[in-house]
């Protein structure tokens, strides 16, 4: 069975990338990669034997609830799925109230949720990992598995250009913080709809930092060209539904198709962090060609986040 050799981790909350050094983001993919194998090997690895992970969603989700769900089972532990409607944190509990009761009962706490202020909150009165399933500003675990699948499939980060095409919004964000892994992450994004200027200059500092490169700009062909990766969201998230029709005039032209694919390398891979709409963000043919990684990146959330579990908690 694979053994964790680093202590660093534990009981860390697991946040943003921006709080990770390259060498620890690359140590939780090993792990992740170890973890994997081990699984596919049919081999146990209870490391979480006895543990308990609240999971927090006041968002849906299919990928990061049965990832989280299934992934700290298969570390021998449970977890106790908690909607609005299911504590009091819905009723109008305070969270810093909810974060210490949750802090002398369980082991890790995992929220879903709109506010990232939320999940800010959670972790300073919680006295056990806190780990960002997903905000408004942020979604790192989402970018593990990214990384996880660039890595098995390229061989490597570091060098690698990633065009992120679509909305500014939290997988933008999340992905601009992983440039720091040696990445040229380019955003195309159209005016109105572009990151946000602060996370921009952050992600640009640790990526300058560490080899790598952010750069935000208008022109989606212009980010496809010569690119290793592609990568995309839907244009419409969880909470903007008022806006579909206006978001979908403004990202005319920033689909990912087949024109956009034969700008990128020939061995380019297609990334995208689901659920798709097919037809908008993302052509159907390039969302079921061969380039297509999205459901191998799918699974691979299943791996990274027992990778993070596995070594916050």
């Amino acid at each position: 069975m694979f053994k964790l050799e680093k202590e660093e981790f534990k009981g860390r909350d697991f946040i943003s990338l921006k709080d990770f050094a390259p060498e620890q983001i690359g140590y939780m993919l090993d792990v992740a990669a170890h973890l994997k194998d081990e699984h596919r090997a049919g081999i146990a690895h209870p490391i979480l034997q006895g543990k308990s992970l609240a999971m927090i969603f006041t968002k849906s989700s299919t990928r990061t609830r049965v990832a989280f769900e299934a992934g700290i089972y298969q570390l021998g532990g449970q977890a106790l799925f908690l909607s609005n409607r299911d504590i009091q944190l819905g009723r109008g509990e305070p969270i810093a109230d909810t974060a210490r009761v949750l802090s002398r009962m369980v082991d890790g706490i995992m929220i879903r949720t709109f506010s990232h202020q939320e999940v800010l909150d959670l972790a300073e009165h919680a006295t056990i990992p806190v780990i960002n399933g997903l905000t408004d500003l942020l979604h790192p675990t989402q970018v593990m598995a990214d990384l996880l699948t660039i890595q098995e499939h390229k061989g490597r980060l570091a060098g690698l250009k990633m065009a992120y095409i679509g909305d500014g919004n939290n997988m933008a964000h999340s992905l601009m913080f992983a440039a720091k892994m040696g990445l040229h992450v380019v955003v195309a994004s159209p005016e109105g709809y572009k990151p946000d200027s602060e996370i921009v200059a952050a992600a640009q500092t640790a990526a300058r930092s560490n080899g790598g490169e952010v750069d935000v700009m208008d022109d989606p062909l212009a980010a496809a060209r010569e690119a290793d990766v592609l990568y995309t969201d839907v244009w419409t998230s969880m909470g903007q539904e008022e806006e579909t029709a206006i978001r979908l005039k403004a990202f005319k032209g920033y689909q990912i198709n087949s024109r956009v694919l034969k700008l990128a390398h020939k061995d380019a891979i297609v990334l995208h962090c689901l659920p798709a709409h097919r037809g908008e963000e993302i052509s159907a043919e390039v969302f079921e060609g061969p380039q297509s990684l999205v459901f191998e990146e799918a699974e691979n959330r299943l791996h990274a986040h027992k990778a993070i579990m596995a070594l916050v908690m």
